[in-house]
């Protein structure tokens, strides 16, 4: 079934709104609800590994479905940047000796493994990964595929201060998004660390350690952990578990063995 003019007028709205500077998400997501019900009653969502429809509505599909991902990004809906994600990969793995080459394939792959790798999906990040149809070269060379295997390779490192400088190094803005998120992860997992191996830390070398630039963050940091903040000599004591007090019933010890020691008296 062709689009309906209104499917098209939508469409085009879609693309001017997405194109704006700044982008109108408010009017995108709109147009986006109202796209995707006129794609099903025209017959072209879901898409079909043996879909009948011609070459050119394809592209409208993977255009919206495109649009539609990077969108969820910029509005923080992870669970909708999966749904649209799901949506392509039929596009991109079924359809890559039909349909032209988009663009924005490769940006939303990387986002992909982006996100596999912040839901520490480490077996699905390998096999997405594999499962791209480029060559090893052509993948290190392509900067949205090797940002994230550049992460991956860091956070098994440890390396995280490396990760916490691949946000500045992020190919799109969208990258930022997920790299955010990384480093948030990176952060609890050294603040458990800090607590062990640290009674307290100058304020100054918390922040260091923490990658926190910002005076105010580091101190809604602690708060949220419990730590006590000494702002007069700019220190943070950390809040120990109370060790668990061992009792040693001592006088049931010694009756034991002295009636074992008359037992052993008795047999000898």
């Amino acid at each position: 079934m062709a689009p309906s003019q209104q499917l098209v007028k939508d469409y085009q709205s879609l693309i001017r709104a997405f194109e704006s500077r700044p982008c109108n998400l408010k009017k995108c997501g709109e147009l986006l609800t109202r796209l995707k019900v006129g794609l099903v009653t025209a017959g072209l969502l879901p898409v079909l590994p043996k879909s009948e429809s011609s070459v050119e509505d394809l592209v409208v599909v993977r255009n919206i479905l495109e649009i539609g991902a990077f969108w969820s990004i910029r509005s923080k809906d992870i669970p909708s940047f999966d749904r649209y994600f799901a949506q392509l990969q039929t596009l991109y793995n079924d359809y890559s000796t039909v349909l032209p080459p988009s663009p924005r394939e490769h940006p939303l792959v990387g986002l992909n493994l982006i996100r596999l790798l912040t839901q520490n999906r480490i077996a699905d990040f390998h096999t997405t990964l594999e499962a791209i149809r480029l060559s090893p070269e052509a993948a290190a060379e392509n900067p949205y595929i090797a940002h994230p295997v550049a992460v991956e390779r860091w956070l098994m490192e440890g390396s995280y201060s490396k990760v916490w400088s691949a946000r500045e190094e992020a190919p799109a803005e969208e990258y930022r998004f997920f790299v955010d998120s990384l480093i948030g992860t990176i952060r609890n997992e050294i603040a458990s660390c800090e607590e062990v191996a640290y009674d307290s830390l100058p304020l100054k070398d918390a922040a260091t350690l923490l990658f926190f630039t910002n005076r105010n963050e580091l101190l809604a940091f602690a708060q949220q952990r419990g730590w006590q903040i000494n702002l007069i000599e700019e220190t943070i004591t950390f809040k120990k578990k109370d060790e668990e007090k061992i009792v040693v019933p001592t006088t049931k010890l010694i009756s034991a063995n002295l009636a074992y020691a008359r037992e052993l008296e008795q047999i000898v």
